[in-house]
């Protein structure tokens, strides 16, 4: 385990963090660096094509062992930046072997974090409390080159394989240019998930609201009757979603409208929302709702007091998924194969897998053995992240015998 423990330290020491106000592909250059990292690390583990294109996507392929030429071709996903919730570089990781129960102190700061219980005995490694860990998706990156490396150095058998590391997924870009067909997978998994048992194949219908609110301004002291506050206009938009339909109110398979951010004066003033369910029926009523709240305030203040501009962003992967539940089994077999048992939960957000399912990929996604993603309280558990390693071994394994 020495082995991917270094190796998922290397790859932390790497600032990867997106940028969701960038116009270009990577939306930050600095995730090459990773990247070409990765690269010339693929080469020497012996892995014959590899592939890093000028929009930093990096495929490697693996060709089937001798005598399992017609095996399904596999293919194993995670990602290459990092959330920018939070302060992302430089990372100075803490690792405490044999975690004895107690609350850990994040380097000098005056966060404490309290792992699961179910990991007293494991080597965790955090934080110093003042930045992310980044093992969203590190963690993913570090259990899928550990996989290729045991694969190749103890020349297992195996189909023919498809490696895939891409950029931007945590600002929702990581499949804008994911090449499916030079890819190559019949399958495949991301791995980008929290705990290492976690199989999701259900995640949340996206889209994304823009509402601009136009007001008409007069000197306060003479307003009567005359004044229009766009910043009260959106006050009165807001007012009439459902106020219990909001991210801290919701859970499971429960949607919600999330303000985001907003700004203003009395002239002009902004919301943004995304909005999120996974039953589309749910979600298309939600997004009519909003456009029905914006014809209401134009009804009544006129047509441009008020301007709902709706994208959609992704759908829920089941739509494609639930005819290729065979993955999900195998996913469950290979959970049971390292001693722990399946958990099956819908994503209460995005994955690359999402968009590649429809992309003609059936994608679901697996854990990375880490948790408190785009959080300075993020951590991993080297025990968890050497099972994952297993699981990925154990689908090769299983989809070569096909």
């Amino acid at each position: 385990m020495e082995n991917l423990l270094n190796r998922f330290l290397t790859y932390t020491a790497f600032d990867t963090q997106s940028d969701e106000n960038s116009l270009v592909t990577p939306s930050t250059a600095r995730q090459f660096k990773l990247a070409e990292h990765l690269r010339d690390e693929l080469l020497r583990l012996g892995v014959s094509e590899v592939v890093l294109n000028d929009q930093c996507y990096l495929y490697a392929k693996i060709p089937a062992s001798a005598g399992w030429e017609k095996s399904p071709v596999i293919g194993f996903i995670a990602h290459l930046d990092t959330s920018d919730a939070a302060p992302g570089d430089p990372v100075k990781a803490q690792v405490i072997r044999q975690w004895d129960g107690r609350g850990i102190r994040l380097g000098s700061s005056n966060i404490t974090l309290q792992p699961e219980a179910a990991l007293v005995g494991h080597t965790l490694i955090t934080t110093d409390g003042t930045t992310l860990l980044g093992a969203d998706d590190k963690a993913g990156i570090a259990c899928i080159v550990s996989a290729v490396e045991e694969l190749l150095k103890n020349d297992l058998p195996h189909g023919a394989l498809a490696i895939a590391f891409t950029p931007d997924e945590e600002i929702g870009r990581g499949a804008d240019f994911f090449d499916v067909e030079f890819f190559g997978a019949d399958y495949a998994y991301t791995v980008d998930g929290g705990e290492p048992e976690l199989i999701e194949w259900e995640n949340f219908n996206a889209a994304g609201a823009d509402v601009f609110f136009k007001g008409l301004s007069y000197h306060p002291g003479y307003a009567k009757d005359k004044l229009i506050n766009a910043q009260k206009l959106a006050m009165e938009f807001d007012s009439m979603l459902p106020a219990a339909e909001v991210p801290e109110k919701t859970s499971d398979y429960e949607g919600f409208f999330h303000l985001t951010h907003g700004s203003g004066n009395v002239s002009n003033a902004e919301l943004h929302y995304i909005i999120r369910d996974h039953d589309r029926a749910k979600f298309e009523q939600r997004k009519a709702l909003m456009l029905q709240i914006a014809g209401k305030m134009q009804a009544q203040y006129g047509q441009e007091a008020v301007q709902c501009k709706i994208a959609d962003q992704y759908y829920n992967m089941r739509e494609v998924l639930e005819h290729y539940l065979f993955l999900v089994e195998e996913a469950k077999n290979a959970i049971r194969s390292a001693g722990l048992t399946p958990a099956v939960r819908p994503i209460r957000g995005g994955t690359d897998g999402a968009r590649l399912s429809f992309m003609q990929l059936p994608c679901p996604n697996l854990g990375y053995g880490a948790y408190n993603a785009h959080s300075l309280l993020e951590y991993a558990d080297l025990e968890g992240m050497q099972a994952v390693k297993q699981i990925i071994l154990y689908l090769i394994n299983s989809f070569a015998a096909k």
